[in-house]
């Protein structure tokens, strides 16, 4: 029986973490207030990963999804996980959630010292008077942040932002925003592009239309060659 004050946290792996652990998930042991950086050393250890590979002061615990920062502590029930730095070193930063987008933010994320463009794309809730989101969150951050780390790598890119609305939205309210920022415009605007191609088409995220008492939900391509049914 544990010890008041003590729980089992189940921290998710992710990416190079993930593989070098052979696993998505380790278990340790905390107790009820734990600084985050305690959390990082005691989540090293369960999954074997050594102090020699610069994890430590490279990869950053998400609670509850958001970065901790210094004085941030753990409790029973906290969704943890530990977040490996990009390809490259590059910032990203991706969200699922009911909370209102903010293109003005977003912007300020991916602008580094190094920045010579941003390029940001909005995708507007349309087609009826309202509309509600539904994601399957756990699966569609995962894929948002594949989709970062291929974006980064492959343009180069100075940082990626990347954030969907689920929930209710009115007609004309922002639904998803990427914003990337490069030292030129062309691998800028080619990888936004390719982001908001992509999240439409790999995250599991989807659109339900409701005009009065009129609902439908959008349908997508089944093209493509995924595993189905037979």
């Amino acid at each position: 029986m544990p010890h008041p004050g003590h729980f089992t946290a189940e921290v998710r792996l992710f990416a190079w973490l993930a593989e070098m652990a052979q696993s998505r998930s380790v278990s340790v042991e905390l107790i009820e207030g734990t600084p985050a950086e305690s959390v990082i050393t005691k989540v090293l250890k369960a999954a074997g990963l050594s102090d020699g590979l610069g994890v430590a002061e490279s990869a950053r615990l998400a609670v509850n999804h958001e970065y901790a920062v210094v004085g941030t502590t753990v409790s029973d029930g906290d969704e943890l996980a530990l977040i490996p730095p990009v390809s490259g070193g590059a910032p990203a930063y991706v969200r699922v959630g009911v909370e209102p987008l903010d293109v003005a933010a977003v912007h300020k994320l991916v602008t580094t010292e190094r920045t010579g463009t941003v390029v940001v794309l909005t995708g507007c809730a349309r087609g009826a008077d309202r509309l509600h989101y539904e994601a399957y969150e756990e699966m569609a951050l995962a894929r948002l942040w594949a989709i970062a780390e291929d974006l980064l790598r492959q343009y180069r890119l100075e940082a990626v932002a990347i954030e969907h609305r689920v929930g209710d939205l009115s007609h004309g309210e922002p639904a998803v925003i990427v914003a990337v920022s490069a030292a030129q415009h062309p691998p800028a605007f080619a990888a936004a592009r390719e982001a908001i191609d992509r999240v439409k088409t790999e995250a599991p995220i989807w659109r339900l239309e409701c005009d009065g008492d009129f609902r439908s939900w959008v349908r997508g391509d089944p093209s493509g060659g995924q595993l189905r049914a037979v």
